[in-house]
């Protein structure tokens, strides 16, 4: 017997109207292994922007921005929060550490801004998660010899308190602090007995976050209706920072050596309440090279002299960890895998110039498997780590493009480095980045 639907509408013919009103959020997401300059991006667009969000990840994640001549580095608050007349927003996909919140929250205070944070219902990560991170990481070491490289910032163990059901919320601790304890208790309970070796100060904790609770209050709001409010009212402009990238995404990214939430496209939805119809742009950062920290697959890698110039003047360290980033060429595979899921509106391409002295510049165009060209890119890192890179080897421009403003600014054979990625992947390239400053993006289109 066939199933008819009960809901009809005569004016559409029996068909479920789209609903296609409301102020559409524009994203902007890392389009490799992360690094990209998402940050720069993000202060640039949020210099008109009213609400400026956070979707996922946690302080993992760091961001730096150069305004006038100064850098700051965000880990928790989005990037966009020098822009003081917006609102920023920390929604429920992300993780959230209290201790570095607030203290992210004063220092930047200091300088003046005033922040307004509405906190949705993140996950809580306790200092007994960063401890655990470690843990697990030693224990991967002996079990395997290899671990996963995480931050050891408690990412991953606070993600899995939430995949499990036992994870505690902003929610939780601003209303009953009783049954707030008593689950706490149970949850480090839990760790201690997976990890003898763990020691918690029950009491100590309870008694900072207790005092957290106050201090936080004030700037939580209920995140869904405040976005809906955002979407559905007067005309905003929504802007969405994504946290880490495309290729650490935890279903789509060179898995296990990922983080631990969505940070492509579908992230943005489930880490702030958003419907996907009021998604509007989607723009992917990308760096003129390629770049990962910690362990994993990497075709595109060098580890020889090319690999070394970008890491020295790409001054290529993590803002979090401080460890070094591994460099090599830029990988268009990775870039055609990326939109495929997130279906970018544009690029920004940045650190162009980290590219103005080189002689030849190669570009990973294609994958090769056993000698035959492959059409896709592999989900199993042992397959990723067999396959051999096709280069197109492109002329350098050994010429200065850090004073570039405009397209015509630049020199014949970097505008034709761009055209090159740009006509390989489909997606056009509305920024590029000569440098760290904020006037340093020239702007295509």
């Amino acid at each position: 017997m066939s199933h008819k639907s009960c809901y009809t509408n005569p004016g559409t013919g029996g068909k479920r109207p789209r609903n296609d009103k409301g102020n559409k959020v524009t994203v902007v997401l890392g389009a490799q292994w992360g690094d990209e300059g998402k940050g720069k991006v993000v202060d640039l667009l949020a210099t008109e922007s009213d609400i400026i969000c956070r979707c996922q990840g946690g302080n993992n994640a760091g961001h730096t921005v150069v305004v006038d001549g100064k850098e700051y580095d965000f880990h928790l608050l989005p990037s966009g929060i020098i822009n003081s007349k917006a609102v920023s927003v920390i929604g429920n996909g992300v993780v959230i550490h209290l201790p570095g919140l607030l203290e992210e929250a004063e220092k930047n205070e200091k300088k003046g801004w005033k922040i307004q944070i509405s906190m949705l219902s993140g996950v809580i990560m306790f200092d007994f998660h960063q401890a655990v991170d470690g843990l697990q990481e030693v224990q991967r070491q002996a079990q395997d010899g290899i671990n996963i490289g995480t931050t050891k910032k408690g990412i991953g163990p606070t993600y899995s308190s939430k995949a499990s059901r036992t994870g505690l919320r902003i929610c939780d601790l601003l209303d009953d602090f009783k049954d707030f304890s008593t689950r706490f208790k149970n949850l480090a309970q839990q760790y201690q007995a997976m990890f003898p070796t763990l020691v918690v100060d029950v009491d100590g904790q309870l008694n900072k976050l207790k005092e957290y609770a106050e201090r936080i209050r004030p700037m939580v709001r209920d995140g869904v209706y405040f976005m809906y409010d955002a979407i559905n009212g007067p005309p905003k402009k929504i802007l969405v920072e994504g946290a880490n990238a495309a290729l650490l995404d935890i279903d789509f990214g060179t898995y296990p050596f990922v983080t631990s939430s969505n940070c492509t496209v579908g992230g943005v939805c489930t880490g702030l309440g958003i419907p996907p119809l009021n998604i509007g742009d989607v723009y992917g950062v990308v760096k003129a090279y390629t770049t990962r920290v910690g362990i994993g697959a990497f075709p595109t890698e060098q580890l020889n002299e090319v690999g070394e110039l970008l890491q020295t003047r790409g001054h290529e360290v993590g803002v979090t960890t401080g460890r070094k980033r591994r460099c090599g060429w830029l990988d268009l595979v990775i870039l055609r895998y990326a939109n495929m899921i997130n279906g970018f509106t544009a690029f920004a391409l940045t650190k162009l110039d980290i590219l103005d002295v080189m002689d030849e510049i190669k570009v990973g165009v294609s994958y090769k498997l056993k000698g035959k060209k492959i059409p896709y890119f592999p989900a199993n890192m042992d397959v990723l780590q067999k396959v051999e890179v096709e280069y197109e080897k492109l002329p350098g421009w050994k010429s200065d493009t850090s004073a570039c403003r405009k397209w015509e600014d630049l020199p014949g054979k970097a505008q034709n480095y761009i055209r090159f990625v740009e006509n390989h992947v489909g997606v056009p390239i509305k920024w590029v980045g000569v440098g760290k400053a904020r006037e340093s993006m020239i702007q295509m289109f």
